[in-house]
C-alpha cells in the first residue's frame, strides 16, 4: 500500500467558500474588493466551474479565465481593462460578464489569438447567452468554456 507525507484535507476545516474538487485539489473563491458576508455561488456551482476551466485549460493549453462583475458603462472597455491583469494574459482567454448590464465580453491573448480567434470567441458568447437568459449564470459560463475549448481543439 502506498503512503504519503501529505496531510489529508478535512473539508469541514476549510474556510467558507472553499471546496475539494473531484481531483482532490482545494479550490476557493476570491472576491475582488469588499468581502461578501456570503459567497455568491454554491460549492456545487464552483466545482462545476473549476472543473470546466481545468479541463479546458489542460486540453487546449490555453488558460481560461472568468470575470464576473461590473465592467462599467462601456463593457468592451471594461473587459479590455480587466484582461491584462488576468493570469497568463498573453496565452489566455477571458470571459467577462457584467450581470447587471447583461453584457458578455470575450478576449484572447496575443499568444493564442490565432487559435482563440473572433469566431471562437463569438461561439463562446453565444453558448453562454441561452443559459443566461434563463438566469443560469454558471451553466452559461460552463457552456461557453466547453464550446470554446472544443473549437480551439486539443494540443
Amino acid at each position: 500500500m502506498a503512503s504519503s507525507n501529505w496531510p489529508a484535507v478535512n473539508e469541514a476545516e476549510l474556510p467558507h467558500g472553499y471546496a475539494v474538487t473531484v481531483s482532490g485539489r482545494v479550490s476557493g473563491v476570491h472576491e475582488a474588493g469588499d468581502v461578501f458576508s456570503e459567497v455568491p455561488f454554491t460549492d456545487h456551482e464552483r466545482l462545476l466551474m473549476d472543473n470546466a476551466l481545468t479541463d479546458a485549460t489542460r486540453a487546449t493549453k490555453v488558460r481560461f479565465n472568468i470575470f464576473i462583475g461590473d465592467l462599467g458603462a462601456d463593457s468592451a472597455a471594461g473587459a479590455d481593462a480587466v484582461f491584462p491583469g488576468t493570469p497568463e494574459a498573453a496565452r489566455s482567454v477571458l470571459i467577462a460578464v457584467d450581470p447587471n448590464a447583461k453584457a458578455v465580453e470575450v478576449r484572447s491573448g496575443s499568444d493564442v489569438a490565432k487559435r482563440a480567434n473572433d469566431n471562437v470567441c463569438q461561439l463562446g458568447a453565444t453558448a453562454a447567452l441561452s443559459s443566461f437568459r434563463k438566469g443560469e449564470l454558471i451553466d452559461g459560463l460552463v457552456s461557453a468554456v466547453r464550446v470554446m475549448a472544443a473549437s480551439i481543439g486539443r494540443v
